[in-house]
Formats: structure tokens, sequence, C-alpha cells
């Protein structure tokens, strides 16, 4: 990416990303695949070189469709990537699905990636959260200030938005990608995770993406499926008998029930309902 084609404020910006991880020295950065990661992941390969390296964790909560594209974007990048299995599941405090349990992943997370850390000879681990982050409900960030991880993209003020302007600069093909949140986020805090409801919520979200749909999720209740879809495409659901098709495979994966909310997706429904839950202790 060539910086003076960019807007003076993004070039800045950009630079003291840069800055940032330099003066870090070598670093492990959890890769999603995502956008924030991906970003992070060329800003690093370009600011160390050989000093940076890509881990991305294998989990019941990352769909496998995820983990080969974040395969694909680290040999697009040039990097070098370690696929590292973590296992929040086995944790009672992940499973029971309080709303800090985002704590959770990712301190198994950096549990794990800190010996990679070491045996790399690598001092620092670093992750995506940007600017934006800031004002939601993000308890891993909690848990990344407690283990030392750096979050470079948030030390340049870096907003969601101008790292999408960034990646699409630099030629990214993950500059307008939808935002992704673990499958465990599709289940009510309170409601505990299951291997077989992440089973069904990534299968049945596949089937929805096999429509074309982009931006979207499906909510798991029990019984009942919610399906949030993307304001601009929702018109798409009841063309060419999509509503219809997509309710018959979500029944057969186990949903009795399903159900379009009619407000459309929100990154972070399921944190509309912190408000009524009880207080944790």
């Amino acid at each position: 990416m060539s910086s003076a084609d960019l807007d003076p404020v993004l070039r800045e910006k950009y630079e003291r990303l840069l800055a940032v991880l330099r003066e870090l020295g070598g670093v492990v950065v959890a890769f999603s695949g995502g956008v924030d990661s991906t970003f992070l992941g060329y800003a690093a390969r370009d600011a160390l070189g050989e000093r940076a390296l890509l881990a991305t964790a294998d989990s019941e909560s990352y769909p496998s469709a995820e983990l080969e594209e974040a395969r694909r974007l680290a040999a697009l990048l040039g990097m070098r990537h370690l696929v590292v299995r973590t296992w929040e599941l086995n944790n009672p405090e992940y499973a029971k699905n309080p709303p800090n349990r985002c704590f959770f992943c990712k301190e198994e997370l950096f549990t794990r990636l800190e010996p990679v850390a070491e045996a790399e000879g690598l001092s620092h681990i670093v992750y995506g959260a940007n600017l934006d982050d800031l004002g939601d409900h993000r308890p891993g960030m909690v848990a990344a200030r407690q283990m030392g991880v750096k979050a470079p993209l948030l030390e340049a003020e870096l907003t969601k938005q101008e790292i999408r302007e960034l990646s699409r600069a630099a030629g990214l093909p993950t500059w307008d990608k939808p935002s992704f949140a673990c499958l465990s986020s599709r289940v009510p805090y309170g409601d505990p995770v299951t291997r077989e409801k992440l089973r069904q919520v990534e299968a049945a979200e596949a089937a929805v993406r096999a429509f074309g749909f982009r931006q979207f999720r499906v909510r798991h209740h029990g019984d009942l499926a919610r399906l949030e879809v993307a304001r601009e495409e929702m018109g798409r659901l009841w063309e060419e008998g999509r509503a219809a098709a997509i309710a018959t495979r979500l029944r057969e994966l186990g949903f009795a029930h399903v159900t379009v909310d009619l407000r459309g997706f929100r990154s972070g429904s399921m944190n509309e309902a912190l408000r009524v839950l009880p207080p944790q202790p």
C-alpha cells in the first residue's frame, strides 16, 4: 500500500500503527480472518516482516468455513500461520454463558498463544480491537488487558470504517467482509452453550449463506431459530421461495419454529437483553 495515496488523516494513523508495531519488536497476531485481524496482520508484516506470526484458534465456536478462510488469507498475505486448538467450551464458566462469556474465551485463546510466542521468540501477542470496541460490551478486552495483550489498532485510534478504508487501499479482500462473531454469540446469555447448539447454528448459517445472504445471524432460542438479515437484503427473503426453503432446512436441523426478526440484523443484538438479566456475582 502506498501511503502517499491515502487521505492525510488515514496516512498519519497508518504510520502510527506501524510505529506501535515496530516498538513491540515481534508479535503473534491473534488472527480470525476478519476485517480487523487481517488488516492487523498486513500491517504487522509491513512493520516487522518475519517477526510477525499469524495464529488462529480452532475451536467448536469457530466455523470450519472461517478457519479455511483464515488459512487462505494467511497464504494471500504470505505470512507464517499456525492453527492452535482451544478448548473454551470445557470451561464451565464459559459453557454456562454468562454476560462475560467472552472473557473466558479470550483468556483461553491468549493462554494458548503465550507458549507459541515464547517458542518463537516473539515478545508480544496482539489482537484486533479497534476504537469502536470501546463503546460496546467487550469482556474479552478485560482479559486482554489483564494478560498484557496489545491492541495496536486501538493504540493508533483506528475506527472500524477507517480499517475498512485502509484495507481497501491495501487491496485486501476483507475490506467489505461482513462482521462476524463466534457461534456462541447466537445463544442468549444464561442459556448454556453446548456442542450440539453450536453445530446446529453453524449448519443453519451455512444454509442461509448458500442462498447468497451476506450479513445475517441465526439466533438459537431452544426449538426456535430467529433469523436476523440485514435490512437491505431482507426483501430477497420473500423472493423465489427463499424463505420457505430456509425454513424447511432449519426445521430439518432440529428447529421446530423459524422466525424472521423484523428489526433486521443487529451486531451484538443478544447484548440488548443484558439490562434484564440478574446481576452477575
